[in-house]
């Protein structure tokens, strides 16, 4: 049974991708309900993300209503090269972005400005090994969500966002590079620093008692 739902796998995301783009059409034909679907399919997801670049519930609020907001503004601009999910996903980080501007008083910036790069990005990735638990485990642990949180708020949002879409969300790292623009050297690179500047933040709550 398993071996069938596995070989079912692809096919479902391939039908996921045909509504999407179906509900696409039918609103930029003026099927308003059309767009409402898409809302309540990613409205969870996005608030998810958001939440965790910016650890503020009401931001991530905002983000998303406005990233909703500006994808159905701007739905022509949408030419299907990429999946409606990863356009979207990339509207709600620049959101996300712009209120953690505002928190911090830097300049406006977007997912795809430099100021988010590592400064030495160009060096090639080294990996890190997973840690046990790991890092989206802890996540999911009540007594180390907010230790782990105050430390992703450490993390450089280059960082922070590889970190959050790869470990936190599951998405592969073509799926990631995807979303971010970039290539899978850069999101490894990145991926690499984020765990190894968590894992060093973390590490007295992986010793072993002596």
């Amino acid at each position: 049974m398993a071996t069938v739902m596995a070989d079912l796998a692809p096919f479902a995301m391939t039908q996921a991708l045909d509504d999407d783009l179906a509900l696409v059409h039918a609103t930029r034909g003026g099927d308003v309900a059309a767009f409402e679907q898409l809302v309540r399919r990613y409205d969870s997801k996005l608030l998810r993300i958001a939440q965790n670049v910016t650890h503020n519930l009401e931001d991530a609020e905002e983000a998303v209503q406005e990233a909703f907001f500006k994808a159905y503004q701007k739905l022509d601009q949408f030419q299907g090269h990429a999946k409606f999910s990863t356009w979207l996903i990339r509207i709600t980080l620049n959101e996300s972005f712009m209120k953690l501007r505002k928190q911090r008083g830097i300049m406006e910036q977007s997912v795809d400005s430099d100021v988010y790069a590592d400064s030495d990005s160009e060096r090639l990735p080294f990996d890190v090994a997973d840690w046990a638990p790991s890092p989206e485990a802890l996540y999911r642990a009540s007594e180390f969500r907010e230790i782990l949180i105050n430390s992703l708020k450490r993390l450089s949002p280059a960082r922070k966002v590889v970190f959050v879409l790869r470990d936190i969300e599951e998405y592969s790292l073509n799926e990631t590079a995807e979303i971010l623009n970039l290539n899978v050297t850069a999101v490894k690179t990145r991926l690499s620093r984020a765990r190894l500047q968590l894992r060093e933040e973390l590490s007295k709550y992986f010793k072993k008692p002596e």
